[in-house]
């Protein structure tokens, strides 16, 4: 079974509920309208009623068991703005800016996450990721412990099965403590996502001090921090690429390491890294790649491209349904 439909299982036995702001653009309805179907998980979609039926109308999509939500005549919204402005009055906003921002339909969205009148937000069809992180960073923060949100991508090898490549889309050049916070929030996705018993390899160019460089000594501090935040993580590094995941290299360059060899999730030491490195293993290497994955928020919210297809919606609905069990 391929990694997708299994979770596609999990987001069935026990369904969350997930909201769209993005409810006035037609790939988002008619992912809505397949997820709703097939019992992946309860949808709200945010937008105009009649927008939204019209939208559905042109593509012949069903609306039923759908929730449509306009912030602009929500009895929520009231609600919403006071705690936007709760949160927020130390930060300079007012309750004028408060009732504004409620109004939007990606506050709107995050706060029914904050509030648990949703479980988990999908944007970014239409909106930068700037355009969501920003207020899921000031609205639901980062999970307790871990202060630094970064993402992941699952990646399904046809050689090497299921991984997680770790941060290739969010941290541009993250320092020790970020680059072991972005290890142990791989690790929780890798159990929570795949199912894996993550051996973690925190990579770079050198393996076990074969090289020095301020970049490689950056690596060996993360690996340090990153135990220390979870003693129970198999973690290793620094390590190469080749020396995480073959096994008779790994035993010659790291011998006694329960990782090298054997690694299923890969921090990379910055975002260069991590971006190339998984789009080498899309192209080049074959294999299906889903992401990015926002991990280490408090509750989940996840980004799209603006060039994703309604599949990649659901496919993206699921995972982050998944994340909110």
């Amino acid at each position: 079974m391929a990694i997708i439909d299994s979770i596609f299982a999990k987001a069935k036995s026990n369904v969350k509920h997930i909201v769209l702001p993005e409810g006035e653009e037609t790939r988002n309805i008619q992912a809505a309208a397949k997820v709703v179907k097939e019992g992946i998980a309860k949808i709200t979609v945010l937008g105009d009623p009649e927008k939204v039926k019209a939208v559905a109308a042109q593509t012949n999509t069903c609306l039923d068991g759908i929730c449509i939500v306009n912030p602009a005549t929500s009895e929520k919204t009231k609600e919403y703005a006071a705690l936007l402005y709760e949160l927020r009055k130390a930060k300079g906003m007012t309750e004028e800016d408060a009732a504004k921002k409620a109004l939007d339909p990606m506050y709107y969205g995050i706060l029914m996450v904050k509030s648990g009148d949703a479980d988990g937000l999908v944007s970014g069809a239409v909106h930068s990721t700037a355009d969501m992180l920003r207020p899921a960073l000031q609205i639901i923060k980062s999970k307790p412990g871990i202060k630094t949100v970064s993402s992941c991508f699952m990646i399904e090898s046809p050689v090497y099965g299921v991984m997680i490549f770790s941060d290739c889309a969010v941290c541009i050049d993250p320092n020790a403590e970020e680059l072991a916070n972005i290890a142990v929030a791989a690790a929780d996705s890798a159990r929570t996502l795949a199912g894996l018993d993550p051996k973690v390899a925190m990579l770079s160019f050198s393996t076990k001090g074969s090289a020095k460089h301020d970049n490689v000594t950056k690596v060996q501090e993360a690996t340090r921090i990153a135990k220390e935040l979870a003693p129970e993580l198999k973690i290793d590094g620094e390590l190469q690429l080749d020396a995480a995941m073959v096994p008779a290299v790994g035993q010659l360059k790291a011998p006694g390491s329960e990782v090298a060899g054997y690694a299923n999730t890969l921090v990379f030491p910055d975002l260069e890294a991590g971006n190339i490195g998984y789009k080498l293993a899309q192209r080049f290497g074959k294999s299906e790649a889903y992401g990015p994955i926002l991990q280490g928020i408090a509750k989940p919210c996840n980004d799209l491209s603006r060039g994703c297809s309604a599949d990649d919606i659901v496919a993206t609905v699921a995972i982050t349904a998944v994340q909110a069990q």
